[in-house]
């Protein structure tokens, strides 16, 4: 599919995660390709939502909830796309350690992307083709991580 094309048929869909004994709500809107029949394959990686990764497809639907607002909706997985999504939350900020950079640049030496919430917070994704031991071994060692999670598989999943 050209560039072009892709573009176009990218939308805002969004993301909404609740939590299990809590009333919070955390609520994100990424990009998706629209795939038609409420069907989209996601182009960002995931901040606060869990067991959905880069290019996996999903369903969503407009709201009911939220009349008002046209965008579609996360309802369901509908097929993964083998990503794994892990969440890193640094002890020192990027702009403060070269140590912290060190660390990203690593990830990103075994083709794992990421994006910054911030400059102590980020979204590893691992892709396929990527060494997933190596890649969790970097994080699990680095002195430089304050704490990290599996966001997809979540951790429970990860046995």
């Amino acid at each position: 599919m050209n560039k072009d094309v892709v573009q176009d048929k990218l939308i805002k869909v969004v993301l909404v995660q609740e939590y299990e004994d809590s009333d919070e709500v955390d609520t994100e809107s990424p990009w998706a390709l629209n795939l038609g029949n409420d069907q989209y394959q996601l182009k960002n990686f995931p901040f606060f939502f869990y067991g959905l990764s880069y290019d996996d497809i999903f369903e969503a639907k407009p709201s009911a909830e939220y009349e008002d607002d046209p965008r579609p909706y996360f309802t369901r997985v509908i097929e993964k796309s083998g990503h794994r999504t892990v969440r890193i939350f640094l002890k020192n900020s990027i702009q403060d350690s070269d140590e912290a950079t060190q660390l990203l640049d690593r990830l990103k030496a075994l083709n794992c992307g990421y994006e910054g919430n911030g400059r102590t917070f980020f979204v590893v994704n691992i892709q396929p083709h990527c060494d997933f031991e190596a890649a969790i071994n970097l994080i699990e060692n680095s002195a430089e991580v304050e704490m990290w999670e599996m966001a997809d598989p979540v951790d429970e999943d990860t046995d």
